[in-house]
């Protein structure tokens, strides 16, 4: 019998629900939500809980619990104030095992840690102790290496996956993490508690709502984005998302729970269920290489904070890579709707892939889609669909470093010419009347999604 993965959350890692629920109504919610997260385990038949924690950093590759009887008493460094943490719980050591061996075939530096009082992490304690506090599940702890991008997680990933199946039995995967980690750095009174930023709570809420409609891929993708802009930038905050699209699948067809949301001493911590829907398959957009085998380099995250853009290198029929055609990426832009780039870079020029006018993140049409689900059509307003679809050009160019100013050439697809041109050519000069780059219009029947309008482009440097 094959072993799966039956549903997966996130937690968050602060002591506060599990020693104080009753200091602050937001601290009692998270503690309510950790209860009946756990009864959602207990009705999925899940066997054994899995646990990524973002407070177990490491450096040298990926540590995997194997202590059979983890037993002691914690102290949190920052809230000791709160109490101790005594904790006694048993470790599936046989997926442990599994779990490193196929780390290791994919090869990750992998390493099991079987020494009696090793320090377990705070949020490992907290999530063992309201999820699982009279030892019904057996558990399995891994690190979070501070140094591994997306890639390298998403073959950890695959490696976790390798050994579930294996296994045979059923599994949750609980992410103990924080949203937005920006807490105070003084001691307030429990009922002075918010979100420390509300540029944080922006983000939270935008994840949060991802996350509910079952969008885990998109902020597995948005976390670039997510980094450059909020408030204290650490990637290891959405290493878990990363982690968790991995283990389900790399898809967005998941069902969502937000079972709470609360302040804790600044920070964001949410209990969010994700469980698998029948027609759960992968549907990842373009991004990077889909990795099955760590090959040591850790460089795709490398200069995001400065360009928001990714970048893969082509590779040729014969197998060898074309340094001179990457592919780039646009992290502000609407994402591909295929298995394409938004552009890529030939020698001095920059060639984009269609550009619609979809808005970024929301994927909302400006002025109406011009067809309903059936596709009947509807009313529309041109000039809107056009400033959109100009203006993601121009996001584009900017993440390649280029801009409208180097525009070379554009083709425009619309749906109906007869409509549309006058208005769609009226905005166009808005923008490119002094820059004059040569210009063809062609009428077509549909585009692939409900727009009305789509621009082709060939920049310069």
């Amino acid at each position: 019998m094959t072993g799966e993965i039956v549903l997966s959350a996130i937690v968050p890692v602060h002591p506060h629900p599990l020693l104080v629920p009753e200091k602050n109504e937001g601290w009692g919610h998270l503690r309510q939500a950790f209860t009946t997260l756990r009864q959602r385990i207990i009705d999925s038949g899940a066997e054994t809980i899995i646990i990524y924690s973002t407070t177990w950093p490491n450096i040298i590759g990926h540590q995997l619990l194997a202590d059979p009887n983890p037993k002691w008493t914690l102290v949190d460094a920052d809230f000791h104030d709160l109490g101790s943490m005594p904790y006694d719980f048993h470790v599936d050591t046989n997926l442990t095992n599994a779990w490193h061996n196929a780390n290791e075939r994919r090869g990750l530096s992998s390493r099991t840690v079987n020494y009696h009082g090793f320090p377990v992490d705070v949020g490992s304690v907290v999530s063992v102790s309201l999820l699982n506090p009279d030892n019904r599940f057996k558990v399995a702890v891994v690190s979070s290496n501070i140094y591994a991008n997306r890639s390298e997680t998403l073959v950890l990933s695959k490696a976790c996956l390798d050994a579930v199946k294996e296994s045979g039995g059923k599994v949750a995967v609980i992410c103990a993490m924080s949203l937005s980690n920006r807490m105070f750095t003084e001691l307030i009174e429990p009922s002075e508690d918010r979100i420390h930023s509300l540029k944080d709570d922006e983000w939270n809420q935008k994840i949060l709502e991802l996350l509910e409609k079952g969008r885990l891929e998109d902020i597995a993708q948005l976390s670039r984005q997510i980094h450059s802009q909020i408030r204290v930038q650490k990637v290891v905050s959405f290493k878990p998302m990363w982690f968790l699209s991995g283990v389900n699948g790399q898809t967005n067809n998941l069902k969502g729970e937000v079972l709470a949301y609360e302040a804790l001493h600044g920070a964001g911590g949410a209990v969010v269920l994700l469980t698998p829907t029948e027609n759960s398959a992968g549907d990842k957009e373009y991004d990077e290489d889909d990795v099955e085998v760590f090959s040591g380099d850790r460089s795709v995250l490398e200069g995001i904070e400065e360009k928001e853009v990714a970048t893969s290198t082509a590779t040729s029929n014969d197998g060898n890579s074309d340094i001179d055609t990457p592919a780039i990426n646009s992290q502000s832009a609407p994402k591909p709707v295929g298995a394409y780039p938004h552009a890529r870079k030939v020698g001095e020029l920059l060639y984009l892939s269609g550009v619609g006018s979809r808005t970024p993140n929301t994927d909302e049409i400006p002025g109406g889609p011009c067809r309903d689900e059936n596709g009947t059509s509807l009313e529309y307003d041109i000039a809107a669909q056009t400033r959109m679809c100009i203006e993601n050009v121009k996001r584009v160019l900017e993440s390649a470093g280029s801009s409208l100013e180097k525009v070379q050439d554009i083709t425009v697809f619309l749906i109906d010419m007869e409509r549309d041109f006058a208005i769609y050519n009226q905005v166009y000069s808005e923008y490119f009347a002094d820059i004059g780059p040569t210009r063809t219009t062609l009428a077509i029947n549909a585009l692939p999604t409900p727009i009305a309008i789509e621009m082709k482009v060939i920049a310069s440097f």
